[in-house]
């Protein structure tokens, strides 16, 4: 595992990238704190990371209940590494954005990860520094999609840009206390989540893939991870675009499906 963080904190660690993420984490001597809202799928990864040899010590919980949030983080112990990974996904259908898919988009994609964050920096705050001279690591999962404004997604993009511009912010000054930001900008991953799109994924990679990526560049002190780079490099050149260049460019684009679960 890169880094080997003996004591790491994952949401949104039933499926997809948050799955793959604690699989990879997960080793003799180290202990995860994993959260999701799936109790059954919690579980198998539960299950699948005690079979690597790590200490799982997984709970059922909702990141938009800052106060049970709170609760749990304070109560892990000692954190080397959090990823404040859970998150959805979710567009316009070609049609206006729904309201409360608007909502629950920030709901879960900016205040969840701020209820996952914050209580994480004040723990940090308070323990010693580790063997690398840190006291702890907190990645914020965000997505290439927070370089571009896509009117297909305009939820998604925005709730994801925020966590990306809040983290390398704060990057900046949390390192003098011997905390370390990482904003993690992954192009399309294999995930049950991206199964549902019906437009074509340029670069697509595995869930696997992307946490080997994710691992490594946090372990590196990248405050942006960011990958692949034609995706990353696409979504930048795209975003320079004036607004009415990309507005025609992505008119003709499929997009992302509203989702009436969310």
């Amino acid at each position: 595992m890169q880094g080997a963080w003996a004591n790491v904190l994952i949401t949104g660690a039933s499926s997809g990238l948050g799955r793959a993420l604690a699989e990879a984490c997960a080793q003799p001597g180290a202990v995860l704190h994993l959260s999701g809202r799936d109790a059954a799928r919690l579980e198998e990864a539960a299950a699948a990371c005690r079979a690597r040899g790590a200490e799982i010590r997984p709970v059922v919980l909702d990141v938009c209940d800052a106060a049970a949030m709170a609760a749990w983080i304070a109560g892990a112990g000692r954190l080397d590494l959090v990823i404040a990974n859970a998150g959805v996904s979710a567009g316009t259908g070609g049609a206006t954005e729904p309201a409360e898919q608007t909502r629950r988009i920030f709901d879960i994609n900016v205040t969840g990860v701020l209820n996952t964050a914050l209580p994480a920096i004040g723990v940090m705050a308070a323990q010693a520094p580790g063997a690398d001279g840190l006291r702890g690591r907190v990645a914020v999962v965000s997505s290439v999609a927070a370089f571009v404004a896509a009117p297909g997604a305009p939820a998604y993009c925005a709730a994801k840009a925020a966590v990306q511009r809040w983290a390398e912010a704060l990057d900046a000054t949390e390192r003098r206390r011997g905390i370390r930001l990482h904003a993690v900008c992954p192009g399309y991953v294999r995930t049950p989540m991206t199964a549902r799109n019906k437009f074509r994924m340029p670069f697509l990679m595995d869930a696997e893939e992307a946490a080997r990526r994710t691992l490594e560049g946090i372990a590196r002190g990248r405050t942006r991870v960011a990958y692949p780079w034609p995706t990353y490099a696409g979504a930048r050149f795209l975003g320079a675009m004036p607004v009415a260049a990309r507005a025609w460019f992505f008119n003709r684009m499929p997009a992302k499906d509203a989702d009436g679960t969310i």
